[in-house]
């Protein structure tokens, strides 16, 4: 697929969502392309795995923001590309770029589930809900072969602890009996990222993920099971997505989904100049007033980090947002119990180990 030139430093490349490599900020050296030897023939960045021999596999936050305290994340990095996404600058600790460099260069936790066992097997650890996805999607599509989301799923259901997942990905309905099963005794809850519904948004914001219509599936096909599910309108783009929102929230709530949340845009760091370059790219006649509902949400600015205000932002715009969508849950009989839903943490048990001895009878 060739990559389409556009003016300064910014280039579309098929099926990623960054359209430049931005400097790191902790590094004084910068490497600058020469635009005038652009190859257009040149084939786009591979996907590119490492492996990351981390062992520690549990992170832990104290973030009132966010709605729990531990969390799993399989890969660092993420290929489903999405340009807005807030843990793009995790990579620049690296040494890497938050640009392409994030959905190209992916490091792997391949010893996951036996460290997450280990973890759960030590008495000091009470049992409470682990939530994966909490940074990157563990649903992207390298797991499709690798498959280490599942197998953190397979011990998770063994010892009994529940568990929440948030992805974009119809990848997750491949796990479907386990998430039934742990479901069976109040053990698991899916969260479903819907940010569009149209294809042409999703296909230059989030070009890995999976399709709206496919993500819509996902919900119908875990809600059938049994899993109960909510939907996430997030990030919602103030003047690019935001008028979709009671669509979203109709189509999920007619697939099954019974819970609803929202984020809006959030542009920590060099994702400002990021997002602004793809709008440049991508949404030029939108650019403007994207930016300018943003700024107007963020006290003049781009981003606020203060917890409370990050994830919803606020004023008139802020506050708009905010009914239409409570006002669309309450038409749709969403939320009326999931809110308040808290996962079954007395089920867990620890397997016996058997010794030695034990094990020659």
């Amino acid at each position: 697929m060739k990559q389409e030139p556009f003016e300064g430093a910014l280039v579309r490349i098929h099926g990623r969502g960054a359209v430049s490599n931005p400097a790191n900020r902790f590094e004084p050296i910068e490497y600058v392309p020469d635009l005038d030897q652009f190859d257009p023939d040149e084939p786009p960045p591979r996907t590119q795995l490492f492996k990351d021999a981390t062992k520690q596999i549990l992170a832990r936050n104290n973030s009132p923001d966010v709605g729990f305290n531990v969390s799993i994340n399989p890969y660092r990095g993420c290929e489903h590309g999405c340009v807005y996404c807030f843990a793009r600058p995790t990579h620049e600790y690296f040494g890497l770029s938050l640009g392409l460099d994030f959905e190209t260069k992916i490091f792997v936790k391949q010893d996951a589930p036996k460290l997450l066992r280990a973890e759960l097997m030590k008495k000091s650890w009470t049992p409470q809900v682990i939530a994966m996805s909490g940074v990157t999607d563990c649903y992207q599509p390298v797991e499709r072969k690798l498959r280490i989301t599942r197998g953190c799923l397979e011990v998770l259901a063994e010892f009994r602890n529940p568990v929440i997942l948030i992805t974009k990905n119809h990848l997750i309905t491949r796990d479907v009996e386990i998430l039934a099963d742990m479901a069976s005794w109040n053990g698991a809850g899916v969260s479903i990222s819907v940010t569009s519904l149209r294809n042409d948004i999703q296909r230059v914001m989030e070009p890995r993920t999976s399709r709206p219509a496919k993500r819509l599936e996902a919900i119908e096909k875990l809600a059938k099971a049994g899993v109960p599910v909510n939907v996430m309108v997030a990030p919602i783009v103030p003047g690019l997505t935001d008028e979709e929102t009671p669509a979203i929230l109709k189509a999920a709530a007619d697939a099954g989904a019974v819970g609803a949340g929202y984020v809006i845009l959030r542009l920590p760091f060099e994702v400002k100049q990021l997002v602004e370059d793809w709008l440049s790219v991508h949404f030029p006649d939108r650019k403007d007033k994207v930016l300018n509902r943003v700024r107007a949400m963020r006290n003049g600015e781009l981003y606020e980090s203060k917890w409370g205000v990050r994830q919803r932002g606020d004023g008139i715009f802020a506050d708009q947002i905010e009914a239409l969508f409570d006002t669309t849950c309450r038409k749709l009989g969403l939320n009326q119990e999931f809110r308040n839903r808290k996962l079954e943490t007395g089920e867990f048990r620890r397997p016996e180990v058997q010794g030695p001895q034990l094990s020659l009878l």
